[in-house]
């Protein structure tokens, strides 16, 4: 799911002054970096750490997202890990009503849809494509704005418990499947969360 960027090669000819020179110039940008890190008049946060929402938003309502899919109970599911993993940034308090919050996300599973990815030798699917499509809202109550919105596609690669052959329907795969479907869950949670905090 991660991109990876190739290291820089040495250029044909090119000689290790050049190479001193530009090991020079990376340990010149370290000690940038780490004066920014130490000075917070940089406006440099790590990922993962920082967030560009006001600063009065203290506390989320996060109600029960909606379904739009024949899959029972996945919105408990999926709701309950976006919690998770708000409350787990540290900083906000999370609840289910927007009564007394400062701002409120919304979602609604809009489809599910899964698709066997790669096979056994005796032609059993082995890892299975699961795409969520969803709707999410970030709203600040105070000012009555969305701050964020989109409509997500979340998609990524499971194994499958093995013996269980191919799953005709998505509500068997969330049958049979409970450790991926709960693997799932949280890495559509932390993309939820880290896009809302991170978008900048």
């Amino acid at each position: 799911m991660h991109a990876i960027r190739p290291g820089r090669r040495a250029a044909p000819g090119e000689g290790a002054v050049a190479r001193m020179r530009r090991g020079r110039r990376g340990r010149c940008l370290l000690a940038l970096l780490v004066s920014c890190t130490v000075f917070s008049g940089c406006g440099y946060t790590l990922a993962g750490q920082g967030s560009f929402l006001p600063e009065y938003i203290e506390t989320v309502a996060i109600p029960m997202f909606g379904n739009n899919t024949p899959v029972f109970d996945v919105e408990q599911l999926l709701t309950q890990e976006v919690r998770t993993a708000f409350i787990s940034r540290g900083s906000y308090r999370v609840q289910t009503e927007p009564a007394g919050a400062d701002a409120t996300l919304i979602g609604t599973i809009d489809r599910i849809r899964i698709a066997p990815a790669s096979f056994s030798a005796d032609q059993q699917a082995s890892r299975y494509v699961f795409t969520l499509q969803a709707s999410i809202e970030f709203r600040d109550l105070t000012t009555d704005e969305v701050i964020w919105d989109d409509e997500m596609i979340f998609s990524d690669e499971y194994e499958v418990a093995s013996g269980t052959g191919d799953i005709a329907s998505v509500s068997t795969f969330f049958g049979q499947q409970a450790n991926t479907v709960e693997r799932l869950a949280v890495d559509f949670a932390t993309t939820v969360v880290s896009s809302i905090l991170e978008a900048f």
